[in-house]
C-alpha cells in the first residue's frame, strides 16, 4: 500500500466518519472499553442506546464493580451474548482492585482482563491511549484482503501474514496510526461491506487488487438459523430470570421452551457461564 492510498483513506474518513459517542474527544478509556465489548458481533445501531444507558449508570469501573453482577445482566437487556455483561463486571472488579480504578494502558494488562482478546486490547490501547497497534476487526481484515490481497473475504481468523501486513501499513506516529486504524475500520463498515460493497464510493478503488482481478467471489459458508438453537433457548430462559426480581422455580423455566433435553442443556450452560445460579431450594436466579 502506498502513501497515497493511506492519505486517500484518511481524507475520506475526515469527511464521511460517523459521529459516534466513543470517538468524541475526552472519551474515557473505560467508555472505549465498554463500546468495544458491546460492539462485538453487534451492530452500532443496537449498541448506541445500550452504551449510553450503561455509562449513565456506571460511568467508571468502580461504579460497576460495586454493583451486583445481576444488575449488569439486567442492564445488558437483549443486546445479545450476555456473557459480555458478566465479563465487563469481572473486568471492572479487576480494574478497581488491581489498577486503582483506571483502565490499564498496557497491552498485556488489557489482555489479562476477562473478555478482552487480541482485537479488543489493541483497539483500547489505540483508541483510548493513542498507541501504535494493528487493530484487526472484520472490517479492517476485509478491506486489506480486497485492497492488497485481491480476495473478496479474509479467512475465518487472522493469520500471521495478515497481522504482519497490517503492522507494516501503520504510520510511524502513534496518533496517526490510531487515526489510520479507525479510518480503515470505517471504510469497511460503510463502503467496503461484506455483501454489497459500494465500490464507486471507495477512495482507493483505482488501486484495489480485488477490482483489478475482476472481483472474484469467495466461497461462503452457510449461516446458522437462530430459530430453535441453544442460543435462542438460553435467551428465553435468561429473559425469565432477568425479568423476575426473585428466584424462580424450575417450572417457570419449563414453560418457555418445549424441548426438555435442550432446555436442560441451555440452563446448565447458563450456570456454567456465570449467568445464572441455582439456589439450595432448587430455584434459579441471576448471579448474586
Amino acid at each position: 500500500m502506498t502513501g497515497g492510498q493511506v492519505a486517500a483513506i484518511a481524507g475520506w474518513y475526515g469527511v464521511h466518519a460517523r459521529d459516534l459517542p466513543w470517538r468524541l474527544p475526552g472519551t474515557s478509556p473505560w467508555a472505549v472499553l465498554v463500546s468495544e465489548v458491546m460492539l462485538q458481533q453487534t451492530p452500532v445501531t443496537r449498541v448506541l442506546p445500550a452504551y449510553a444507558a450503561w455509562l449513565g449508570r456506571w460511568p467508571t469501573p468502580p461504579d460497576l464493580a460495586a454493583a451486583p453482577a445481576a444488575d449488569a445482566v439486567r442492564q445488558w437487556g437483549r443486546l445479545g451474548y450476555p456473557r459480555r455483561a458478566i465479563r465487563l463486571h469481572e473486568a471492572a472488579r479487576i480494574i478497581t482492585g488491581r489498577h486503582g480504578g483506571e483502565v490499564p494502558a498496557g497491552l498485556a494488562e488489557l489482555r489479562a482482563l476477562p473478555g478482552v482478546g487480541a482485537y479488543t486490547a489493541a483497539a483500547v490501547a489505540s483508541f483510548a491511549f493513542r498507541q501504535r497497534h494493528a487493530v484487526l476487526d472484520t472490517n479492517v481484515r476485509r478491506v486489506l484482503a480486497r485492497l492488497v490481497g485481491g480476495r473478496e473475504l479474509p479467512g475465518p481468523a487472522p493469520t500471521v501474514a495478515e497481522i504482519t501486513l497490517a503492522e507494516s501499513l501503520l504510520p510511524a506516529e502513534p496518533e496517526l496510526a490510531a487515526q489510520w486504524s479507525v479510518a480503515v475500520m470505517e471504510l469497511g463498515a460503510l463502503v467496503c461491506t461484506a455483501t454489497a460493497p459500494r465500490c464507486g464510493d471507495c477512495p482507493v478503488i483505482a488501486s484495489c487488487a480485488w477490482r483489478e482481478a475482476g472481483r472474484p467471489a469467495a466461497a461462503r459458508r452457510p449461516g446458522q438459523s437462530y430459530e430453535g438453537t441453544d442460543r435462542q433457548c438460553r435467551g428465553r430462559l435468561l429473559a425469565v430470570l432477568r425479568e423476575s426480581g426473585d428466584p424462580v422455580p424450575r417450572t417457570a423455566l419449563d414453560l418457555v421452551w418445549p424441548d426438555q433435553a435442550q432446555r436442560d442443556r441451555a440452563l446448565a450452560s447458563l450456570v456454567a457461564d456465570g449467568l445464572a445460579q441455582q439456589h439450595p431450594d432448587g430455584r434459579y436466579a441471576l448471579p448474586a
